[in-house]
């Protein structure tokens, strides 16, 4: 946790220094006082990387959770197909939660509702076009839910509601994917703003821009106790990337393209889809989406619901863009398709393209692929694998590396920080969602540009005390990390199953079966076998060397040893590490596996 003072204040009183707050059964005094004025903020997930977002709010022991996202998997897993909170500490506390507001409908923000809101099954609050995501993901899931008593819809241009003891107004923001909402959470001691995701690009397609007016009238409110403020961009210096530049740049890669165009992007910027078709028709092409083929391991909402969402919701016509099962017939310099896979995902259309598991759709030479996205941070190594397999295949490909204006950023960069920042004067800034290094420079553009007192750049899970004229500080720290869904099965990212997993990635695995008698003695040769330590051990000396170690090592046990089995695999592994560290070097640790044969 990092806190840092405005320059000019005075040093405080060691004597007014706050105290946390004594502990009564194994909880914090606050959870129990309800003279207790304080607000309270937590995040479970979204700070210090980008995407799991997860927020809480606590007053006069009620909460209330913002968001509710996946995040992405960590590679040293190597397993399961989502990613997102561990609220075993939420849960503890269920019957005071108080509902679920939602910023906007990006995967990061509500993804995670399907796996968590059972636990909780208390109302979400949203406006219609991420409600209507939650409902289409929730109809393919065998969970009790009834979208007209658990889900309220609130009007996306604004709107203001109880979840007593917190009132709420929400107001409209740009960003991309359409009815992002800004959140101000009243309480008697002071507001709270909650930005979620946002940017001031004027040149949106679908709406109108940011509501400033309002924007000023609550920055300007010597209530505002504090801002959390989206970070993920804040380090971007020049000016952001309007709509109609991309649009304008797709239209002239198009025009020039000798074959096929493929755009990839994000599947809900729905804003993006309208500029592609805009750029199709301008270019002489018919614009069309990749459909899925194949199921996903999860409920999920894609790009051809998305479509159906925007039309529905009219922020597209219907013959604005069509499926591609619609114009697969049509010359290839004809065609422009928009499909999903801009960050390397597993699942998505153009990883399986890359791959040759698309049976009705397969890359040619004369294809061009542009990518109109910015990689995710922590998605390098993904996309960098679909750059250099289509560089291979001989197909042309744009990036934002090699072509100007292919993204329009739904994230602020340091001009519109600077802009936010001259409406915002909150006393104490908590940036949120965004690599440490942005949290940082978007808590120091508060102090300095917005005037906040204080700023705060926490961890996942330290709980920050906030009240009116005083200084915050970290009350609590409470457990957090996250879960990962693998199948049917969830499990934590602390399980001993993927304990194993990241260990044998690096260092192998060694198994090994003893054919004993009830004794403990040795009834045959022990039976050898691993996995990335003898493969390739085409002399078979190391396996022989551990069943020699091995056998050595039991017999020189003693007899009241010998009956411990515990003993026997302790002297298995004494064996097999001799002659591994003495083949592979002293830091090879493979994982043992040791099982027994009664003879």
């Amino acid at each position: 946790m990092v806190k840092v003072r405005e320059k000019k204040a005075p040093a405080p009183q060691k004597s007014a220094a706050p105290k946390t707050p004594a502990k009564i059964s194994g909880m914090n005094k606050h959870e129990n006082d309800k003279n207790d004025d304080k607000i309270y903020f937590l995040a479970l997930g979204g700070l210090e990387h980008v995407g799991q977002n997860m927020y809480v709010y606590k007053y006069k022991g009620k909460y209330l959770v913002v968001d509710c996202g996946m995040g992405f998997l960590e590679e040293e897993i190597g397993a399961g197909d989502v990613q997102y909170c561990d609220t075993a500490w939420l849960e503890k506390r269920k019957k005071d939660v108080v509902g679920f507001v939602i910023t906007h409908g990006h995967e990061d923000h509500i993804g995670a509702l399907k796996f968590i809101w059972p636990k909780f099954r208390k109302p979400i609050y949203c406006t219609r076009f991420p409600g209507e995501i939650i409902r289409r993901t929730f109809a393919g899931c065998e969970i009790d839910f009834n979208p007209k008593k658990d889900l309220v819809i609130f009007d996306h241009n604004g709107a203001e509601f109880s979840l007593p003891p917190f009132d709420i107004e929400t107001f409209h923001v740009t960003h991309s994917v359409p009815e992002a909402q800004m959140i101000i959470i009243k309480t008697p001691a002071g507001k709270i703003l909650h930005t979620g995701d946002w940017t001031f690009n004027d040149d949106n397609p679908l709406e109108a821009p940011t509501d400033f007016a309002r924007l000023r009238e609550i920055g300007s409110d010597p209530k505002l106790l504090a801002v959390m403020s989206d970070s993920t961009s804040v380090s971007r210096q020049s000016k952001q990337t309007t709509e109609t530049q991309v649009r304008d740049s797709l239209t002239e890669i198009m025009k020039n393209a000798p074959g096929r165009v493929i755009v990839t992007g994000y599947s809900r910027s729905i804003a993006r889809l309208k500029m592609f078709a805009a750029a199709a028709r301008a270019s002489g092409r018919v614009a069309a989406i990749k459909e899925r083929s194949n199921p996903n391991p999860v409920p999920y909402v894609g790009l051809p619901e998305f479509r159906e969402m925007g039309i529905e919701f009219g922020y597209l016509d219907k013959d604005e863009v069509y499926l591609h099962s619609e114009i697969k017939d049509l010359p290839a310099e004809k065609q422009a398709i928009f499909l999903t896979g801009s960050q390397g995902e597993q699942y998505a259309m153009l990883t399986r393209l890359c791959r040759g598991h698309v049976k009705e759709m397969k890359l040619q030479p004369t294809d061009t692929v542009i990518f109109s996205a910015i990689i995710i941070p922590g998605r390098e190594q993904d996309v960098s694998f679909l750059y250099n397999k289509l560089a291979r295949m001989g197909i042309r490909t744009h990036t934002i590396f090699d072509t100007d204006h292919l993204h329009a950023s739904g994230h602020a960069g340091r001009p519109e920080f600077e802009r936010f920042y001259d409406m915002v004067h909150a006393q104490v800034a908590v940036p949120m969602h965004g690599d440490y290094i942005n949290e940082m420079l978007n808590g120091k553009m508060a102090m300095e540009r917005g005037g906040s007192k204080f700023m705060m750049v926490v961890h996942n899970g330290e709980m920050i005390a906030l009240a009116d004229g005083a200084e915050p500080y970290v009350t609590e720290t409470v457990p957090t990390g996250f879960v990962v869904m693998e199948g049917e099965t969830e499990r934590s990212a602390n399980d001993q199953v993927y304990k194993n997993r990241r260990k044998i990635a690096t260092n192998g695995a060694v198994f090994v079966t003893l054919p004993v008698d009830k004794r403990g003695f040795l009834k045959g040769v022990p039976e050898v076998s691993s996995a990335g330590i003898f493969e390739t051990d085409d002399t078979g000396f190391m396996k022989r060397q551990i069943q020699i170690e091995i056998t050595r090592a039991i017999d020189s046990l003693t007899k009241a040893e010998r009956k411990d089995r515990d003993n026997l695999v302790r002297a298995v592994q004494v064996a097999s590490n001799k002659v591994v560290r003495a083949a592979l070097g002293a830091d090879k640790k493979p994982q043992y596996s040791v099982h027994f044969i009664l003879k």
